[in-house]
């Protein structure tokens, strides 16, 4: 697989203090009635001719990964626009299995986003912080391993508005999205906001598109290798992320606030 690299980041470049929200040719509201009337690859589009080339794709190469990345490839000029993978160096082997399968056949343009402490090194400094069943581990965990890479790859591409396959019945967060908002001064597109399963389901059947591996052993959702399960009949979808004491990553919260690049 080849994937392309972002930019040399600046240094000391504080992600927050970048101008994107003024992008927007109008405001998040009137943005928000129009995105309501559309179908999600017309939201794709219309978030492309907004921003050109400050518009990226997000992806977990997760369960449902692929809708977004199909509709990403049906999209003219969707080769082009940037899909940022954040690669925690914790995908259970599945993934980048799944990762490799979809790049080839959707001709996608990945940018692989890791952090600048090896996981090696963060379990040397801090331990196993996803298995002490501490809420603040885990969350140093997730700003280390996912947020910080991030923030630092939408800060190297100039990316303005990004967009991510989250849907408002997953978790209770969700529920309260709208099709775009700002996350910690960038906006934040959801394309497939208001489908549900089934939608997920037809729409991959409908065009083709490989399941996850780890769909056929019982997983509805999948990130870490340490911290997803299938679903069995106490628990279910977000609920069997994280050990259960979190349904998100903090991904798609406004905050917390971004390390700097010593960790």
């Amino acid at each position: 697989m080849t994937y392309g690299s972002h930019k040399k980041r600046t240094q000391g470049q504080d992600p927050e203090s970048v101008a994107h929200l003024s992008s927007l040719e109008c405001s998040v509201e009137e943005a928000n009635a129009h995105l309501k009337n559309l179908k999600p690859p017309e939201r794709l589009c219309w978030a492309y001719n907004q921003f050109k080339s400050n518009f990226a794709l997000t992806t977990s190469f997760g369960i449902q990964s692929a809708v977004l990345l199909h509709m990403l490839h049906e999209l003219n000029e969707g080769e082009n626009i940037p899909v940022i993978w954040v690669d925690t160096g914790y995908l259970p082997p599945e993934t980048y299995a799944y990762a490799e399968e979809l790049t080839k056949t959707l001709n996608i343009n990945v940018q692989v986003s890791q952090s600048s402490i090896s996981p090696a090194r963060m379990e040397a400094l801090y331990g196993k912080l996803w298995s002490t069943d501490r809420i603040e581990d885990i969350e140093k965990y997730h700003q280390i391993r996912k947020i910080q890479p991030l923030e630092n790859s939408l800060s190297d591409l100039g990316i303005s508005c990004w967009a991510s396959g989250v849907r408002g019945k997953q978790t209770d967060h969700r529920k309260s999205m709208n099709w775009i908002d700002p996350i910690r001064g960038r906006l934040a597109l959801r394309p497939i906001l208001e489908w549900t399963t089934k939608d997920i389901y037809y729409y991959m059947n409908d065009n083709k598109l490989p399941q996850h591996p780890l769909f056929e052993k019982g997983y509805s959702t999948v990130g870490d290798w340490h911290s997803s399960g299938p679903d069995n009949n106490d628990v279910q979808g977000r609920d069997t992320r994280f050990g259960g004491l979190k349904q998100e990553c903090g991904i798609h919260l406004p905050g917390p606030g971004i390390m700097g690049d010593g960790i």
